[in-house]
């Protein structure tokens, strides 16, 4: 099979397979935008191997950055962009099912492309657009089938993580798992323990977004992979829940992460230490700790201006768009506008500060001056007080009073 053109990534990237070849070493575009290129699906990294070994690479280019060496790859750096370029390699053992004790550097591409993990990840494409396929690849795009190259138990007893990839890829692409692959990711599934949580954290992620996440997550939960990933254990069921949400690919991390522990039915103190065990961002955490619940209050009734204000309209709009997955219409054009005619957006936006408060007021600094501001604060934005300097030293006025005389 020949591509009639190339894609414009490609092209970019023309040059140095030519050089390559020019001087005399084999150099082709492999991996995942190969793959991406013969599904019509957009490419995000060009990859390429060649039977250059680095020091050899290092002398043809003028530069070039190590980014692993030890492992075979030289980053290019063009005019326009940069390009990782990996010496074709075979790989040992692996004592630890996650990375190889050792690479060895060879001249072959058949070698190289053996060692990959899946055979529609293991196809390469010449400088001319021929694609070479080593191992039923494009027959396996075709039926749209999920196999590991070779032996699928040697596979993932190199590395574990593999298992994860598979899942992923059925939850992005839409494939079914080979029958074989299926069976040895099933046997091998308590390797996931062996492998850091942050590497998992990725490919569950895309696993959650994927546009076919429901084959994904129930594979993920009959292979039991499931059971070796943090907190997740005694959740297959409510895995299965998540799994049945109709609807689009989910748009953002946050927003997937909010769904699924919904869909567990966490409470409200077990989100940050669920989180926290995933290795999830602070950020993160603290996102979806104000989005559960609010998904929660939306789902039972209307948004009200003072839930409105604490969430913010962003994570407000992020969580109105999940009405979707409940068999709810979502209507985002209307929190933008409620969230806009807020009276204040921010406390700042008070017209009255703490320090004319104080000046207001005989009283020392102290706890008080933020009970008067946020009492305000909630009155103003339910639309019960008028933000006036006037009408809020009024309100303080009274409010400071019944606090004192009880």
């Amino acid at each position: 099979m020949r591509l009639d053109t190339l894609p414009i990534e490609f092209q970019g990237a023309m040059p140095i397979l030519r050089e390559l070849q020019e001087s005399g070493f084999e150099a082709y575009y492999v991996g995942g935008s190969v793959r991406d290129i013969l599904l019509n699906k957009p490419i995000h990294d060009v990859d390429i191997a060649t039977s250059a070994f680095p020091a050899e690479i290092k002398q043809l280019f003028r530069r070039t950055i190590d980014v692993g060496i030890q492992h075979g790859t030289v980053m290019v750096v063009t005019k326009d962009a940069t390009y990782e370029v990996t010496t074709f390699r075979t790989e040992s053992t692996y004592q630890d099912f996650r990375r190889p004790d050792h690479v060895e550097f060879v001249r072959s591409l058949k070698e190289d492309l053996k060692r990959r993990d899946f055979t529609i990840n293991a196809l390469a494409v010449g400088i001319d657009g021929e694609v070479i396929d080593l191992f039923d690849g494009l027959s396996d795009l075709r039926s749209r089938k999920l196999r590991a190259v070779g032996n699928p138990y040697e596979r993932f007893h190199e590395d574990a993580l593999r298992m994860m990839r598979g899942l992923r890829f059925i939850s992005q692409l839409g494939f079914s798992l080979d029958s074989e692959t299926f069976e040895a990711i099933r046997e091998y599934h308590s390797l996931l323990a062996k492998i850091s949580i942050e590497r998992i954290n990725v490919e569950f992620v895309k696993l959650l977004m994927g546009s076919s996440r429901q084959a994904g997550v129930k594979a993920f939960v009959e292979s039991e992979c499931y059971v070796y990933c943090p907190g997740l254990s005694n959740y297959g069921e409510a895995l299965l829940r998540f799994a049945d949400l109709i609807g689009p690919a989910i748009p953002t991390e946050k927003q997937a992460w909010t769904l699924l522990i919904a869909m567990l039915g966490l409470k409200q103190d077990q989100i940050k230490v669920f989180m926290k065990e995933w290795k999830c961002s602070n950020q993160l955490i603290k996102d979806v700790s104000l989005m559960v619940p609010a998904l929660s209050f939306r789902l039972n009734q209307e948004w009200d201006n003072w839930s409105l204000y604490q969430l913010g309209r962003e994570l407000a709009v992020s969580v109105e768009y999940l009405l979707l997955y409940f068999g709810k219409e979502p209507n985002q054009a209307k929190v933008r506008l409620m969230y806009q005619n807020l009276a204040i957006h921010n406390l700042q936006e008070l017209a009255l500060k703490g320090d004319e408060l104080i000046q207001q007021f005989d009283y020392p600094k102290g706890p008080w001056i933020n009970k008067v501001l946020r009492a305000m604060e909630r009155e103003v934005i339910e639309k019960n007080l008028v933000n006036d300097q006037t009408a809020l030293l009024n309100f303080a006025q009274a409010f400071m009073e019944e606090e004192t005389h009880g």
